[in-house]
């Protein structure tokens, strides 16, 4: 049960953080079917409402169907579920980017938005698509490490919209008005930056653990070596007991060894994790089968 919960938790928060907005991009979507009255806030959305419909949509799905994709325990009891997810994860992550950016670019202005916003959105939009774009590239190429950390900063720049509603907290608690356009900028750029960052270190991070588990796994090998050249020759020098109490038979003993790869499985990526170099060779899994004749 502990561990189900812990597997549960990073979905959970990251939820809750995209709900508010969620909700109130599903109360937009509500307002424009039913005929919402024109107002100064909604009116470039009356206009043209097709990229707003679009838009919420596949974020709100984005959201909340990439934040499933954190729960390990989830993907080992459901084989299928990362896969099947992610099928419809990039197209909601194009289609949330695209959208995005069409509205900043064809959409006026509204009340407290100012060329920096403007500039930050084209931005943040554009290293979006960018992002889900090296991920569809890098599982094409079965390189899984890399489309997950493609995928990850992609979906925290999706997510933004979350982390903005935080960083406006304390303004409206402080203030208890609209922010102008300097400070609406700020506070909308550090929910991206913010999310941007900590996505960037889970991936140093699990970098990290990764060139410190090949240190550990060379150094326990030089181990083992060396206990094979100081154990062995004593063993080899020692008085053998086994005796051959059955006469021989008369086929002869064989061994064959025979190297394969499994093609449909990834082994490396595309460059080593300790280096940072580009992997040689194949990137196959191998399989080594022993054959006793």
């Amino acid at each position: 049960m502990t561990s189900t919960r812990s597997d549960w938790g990073i979905p959970a928060a990251l939820i809750a953080l995209s709900l508010v907005p969620a909700i109130a991009g599903i109360m937009r979507v509500a307002q424009l079917a039913g005929g919402a009255t024109v107002t100064p806030e909604n009116a470039r959305f009356v206009a043209a409402p097709l990229p707003v419909l679009l838009h919420i949509p596949s974020v709100v799905v984005f959201s909340i169907l990439g934040a499933l994709q954190f729960s390990a325990g989830l993907r080992r009891r459901r084989h299928g579920w990362h896969r099947a997810a992610g099928r419809i994860l990039i197209p909601c992550g194009v289609v949330a980017a695209l959208t995005g950016l069409w509205m900043t670019c064809v959409y006026p202005w509204p009340p407290g938005d100012g060329p920096l916003l403007y500039i930050e959105r084209l931005v943040f939009g554009s290293a979006m698509l960018l992002s889900i774009a090296r991920s569809v590239i890098a599982i094409r190429r079965r390189d899984f490490l890399a489309h997950g950390r493609w995928m990850l900063r992609a979906y925290a720049i999706g997510l933004g919209a979350g982390t903005q509603v935080l960083t406006h907290v304390p303004w409206f608690l402080i203030m208890g008005d609209k922010p102008g356009e300097g400070a609406r900028a700020v506070m909308m750029g550090a929910g991206w930056v913010i999310n941007v960052a900590v996505a960037e270190w889970i991936i140093r991070r699990e970098r990290t653990r990764a060139r410190t588990g090949d240190v550990s796994h060379r150094a326990m090998r030089r181990v083992v070596l060396g206990m094979t050249l100081l154990i062995g020759p004593a063993v080899a020098s020692g008085q053998s007991h086994f005796r051959r109490t059955n006469p021989p038979g008369p086929y002869a003993v064989g061994l064959r060894v025979v190297e394969q790869y499994d093609l449909s499985r990834g082994y490396r990526g595309a460059t080593a994790a300790y280096t940072g170099n580009a992997t040689r060779g194949t990137r196959a899994r191998p399989i080594q089968t022993l054959v006793w004749y």
